[in-house]
């Protein structure tokens, strides 16, 4: 239902002096879902992200945030969104709820409230300890988790996260997942781009995958999974003539890489026990299809500029 929309863009698309950054793309971000945004370098997702937030006019197409068109109404749009950028914009002369405080004035959040609000968010990220300190004290982990406080200030029906946890140590990066993870159960929509497949997998309730510009598959991650790769996914190093006979016998999807073969297979127990018997030991390895798959798959495996 219309009303069940929260970002609604159809034909989208994005020129940069005759580059298609962004080629008319269709997609919905529902209310209280966590949407996400995967692609390589320079696929177009941060280009798409940006247009939603109104940095970045759109060239051509339709944007609607909250049923409201980007270029007529990014005033009343921004004040109900919350932006956390790739870079950490936080200023190094204030301190950590300084730095709160006065981002609230964007909004007009009067004076009491703000410090309010501030100390909550400053609860919420477990930064409260270090609410007096100069952000040069402050290791990365915890200035992404700052940001994504302040990101949330004015209370915003739609918090959009553009690679929120790139750099952060594991520890960090699971503190802002929780952090994330306590929001979507607030109902709070998310619209997120990243390089972490397991972040993906474990945050979006549905995601697309973008190349070039376009899109090339959208759903739910345990959908895309299962639809694309299947439930295994068997590994053979340096695979023999044998191994290729039966893979190409029994019509399997697979990928042949440079010195390994990767088999895709519904239930792929009784074809790996099969294939360790034409392997050479510990040349095959069985193991659970994951997102990264689907995406290496659709994407490709060359590196990226």
């Amino acid at each position: 239902m219309a009303e069940q929309v929260v970002v609604r863009a159809r034909g989208l698309t994005k020129r940069y002096n005759g580059f298609t950054a962004v080629d008319a793309v269709d997609f919905d971000v529902g209310r209280a879902e966590c949407f996400g945004f995967l692609g390589p370098n320079g696929a177009g997702k941060t280009t798409t992200v940006r247009m939603v937030y109104g940095y970045s006019p759109i060239t051509n197409g339709l944007l609607e945030v909250f049923g409201l068109d980007i270029r007529a109404s990014l005033r009343a749009i921004k004040a109900r969104i919350g932006v956390c950028q790739q870079e950490n914009s936080l200023d190094p002369d204030f301190s950590v709820l300084k730095n709160l405080e006065v981002y609230a004035r964007y909004f007009d959040i009067p004076r009491a409230e703000a410090r309010r609000r501030a100390e909550e968010l400053l609860d919420f990220v477990a930064l409260s300890s270090r609410r007096d300190s100069p952000i040069s004290e402050l290791s990365g982990g915890m200035q992404r988790r700052l940001v994504v406080a302040r990101a949330l200030i004015n209370n915003p029906e739609l918090l959009i996260l553009d690679e929120p946890t790139t750099g952060l140590d594991p520890q960090s990066r699971h503190q802002v997942w929780e952090r994330l993870e306590e929001l979507k159960a607030r109902g709070l929509s998310i619209l997120l781009t990243t390089h972490y497949m397991d972040e993906a997998a474990s945050l979006c309730d549905r995601l697309l995958i973008m190349d070039h510009g376009k899109i090339l598959v959208e759903g739910a991650p345990r959908d895309l999974v299962a639809r694309l790769i299947g439930a295994d996914v068997i590994e053979v190093a340096d695979p023999s003539e044998a191994v290729m006979d039966v893979v190409r016998e029994r019509g399997l999807k697979f990928d042949l890489l440079t010195r390994r073969l990767l088999i895709y297979a519904t239930d792929g127990e009784a074809l790996f026990r099969e294939l360790t018997r034409r392997c050479p030991a510990g040349g095959c390895s069985l193991r659970q299809a994951t997102l990264e798959d689907v995406f290496l798959k659709l994407t490709g495996r060359e590196l990226r500029e």
